[in-house]
């Protein structure tokens, strides 16, 4: 079996073939893993659904210095698996956008597009330890469910007992778009989604109420239940797509990621891809969520809030500005980017980073 792939011995004791040189240990059960500290790797990845804005500029540079600093290696993944929202000029435009920058990336890029057969695999792997479900709910009958703090569905568990075949199809058109040059594919008909099911009382000292525990390297001990604030979560859509929980838990251990550092609005994530990793047997990475970027109304700058895209002319200003963002100490005195990014790399201090942006 190649570099990145994830093995199963049997449906209790799963392991993953890491890349970076490193080794996974069998896990058996849903004890967690730890990655390795010796060897960093770290990585970005964007989705492409527009250019990169200054909220995602922050992200990157975070990412990039806090893996340099660490001598690791930084990776670029494409999260591309909703092929209904990602286009390549957005793609296109995303690499342009780095290179002008000055990141470099180490490896080859990974599409997640192209990666259908391990989330499959894994999906596998949870099915045949029972923990997947097909449900045929949809969002207009989920819109009186209760709410969590983020503003997600808590799920009431409405198909959990219904034993729904789980290849089963119904007859809604579905019409997928995976860029902007490529033609419209439309499927026939719609999968049921598949919902991970997070606790049972029949599990062995099985208690929904019981925390998922984690450290953020800015935001401290955090804590969730899963089954009380997320429910059973979805990880292949109704259209026949994998969820982005279950693909970035995949791609992370795949690729020997020992370091996530991302964004803040994914901190509430962070507990449901845990729980994903000790089921499947993967190491837990550690974690450093940055603070947000918002605009004058208060609002995360984002594609959805028509956030400018960051351009290549004035790099260095707009860098310096990421940088300061993040709580560190001025460099002004670069007189280039390459510059910018030798002298960040040796006065980078994660623990200056505050929970609520800049100085």
């Amino acid at each position: 079996m190649g570099t990145g792939q994830i093995a199963i011995d049997n449906p209790g004791n799963l392991s993953s073939a890491k890349g970076a040189g490193s080794a996974v240990d069998s896990i058996d059960g849903v004890t967690p893993a730890q990655a390795p500290a010796a060897s960093y790797v770290g990585r970005f990845a964007p989705s492409p659904t527009g250019p990169l804005h200054f909220g995602s500029l922050v992200t990157a540079v975070a990412s990039y210095v806090d893996a340099r600093a660490a001598g690791g290696q930084w990776l670029l993944r494409i999260e591309d698996v909703d092929t209904t929202r990602c286009t390549v000029a957005a793609e296109r435009e995303i690499m342009a956008q780095l290179a002008g920058f000055g990141f470099e990336h180490d490896g080859a890029i990974v599409f997640q597009r192209e990666r259908a057969a391990l989330y499959e695999d894994a999906l596998q792997r949870l099915q045949l330890a029972g923990r997947l479900y097909a449900c045929r709910c949809t969002r207009s009958r989920l819109a009186l469910a209760p709410r969590n703090a983020d503003g997600e569905t808590i799920y009431p568990g409405t198909c959990r007992e219904l034993n729904l075949p789980i290849d089963e199809r119904t007859d809604v058109g579905v019409h997928l778009k995976r860029d902007d040059q490529a033609p419209l594919a439309s499927e026939a008909s719609r999968h049921v989604a598949l919902r991970f099911r997070v606790a049972d009382a029949s599990d062995p000292g099985a208690d929904v109420r019981a925390q998922i525990e984690w450290h953020d390297r800015c935001f401290g001990a955090q804590h969730q239940s899963v089954a009380c604030d997320v429910g059973d979560f979805v990880l292949r859509r109704a259209d026949g797509l994998f969820a982005y929980q279950l693909a970035v838990v995949v791609d992370d251990a795949a690729q020997g990621v020992s370091d996530v550092v991302r964004g803040a609005d994914l901190l509430g994530n962070t507990a449901r891809q845990i729980l994903l990793q000790r089921h499947l047997g993967l190491p837990q990475p550690r974690y450093l969520h940055v603070p947000l970027v918002r605009n004058t109304d208060g609002q995360k700058l984002s594609k959805q809030t028509n956030a400018a895209a960051i351009h290549v002319d004035g790099a260095l200003v707009t860098l310096q500005a990421a940088w300061r963002y993040l709580g560190q100490r001025a460099i002004d005195h670069a007189p280039d980017v390459a510059a910018f990014w030798r002298a960040a790399i040796g006065a980078w201090s994660p623990d200056a980073i505050r929970m609520d942006g800049g100085n």
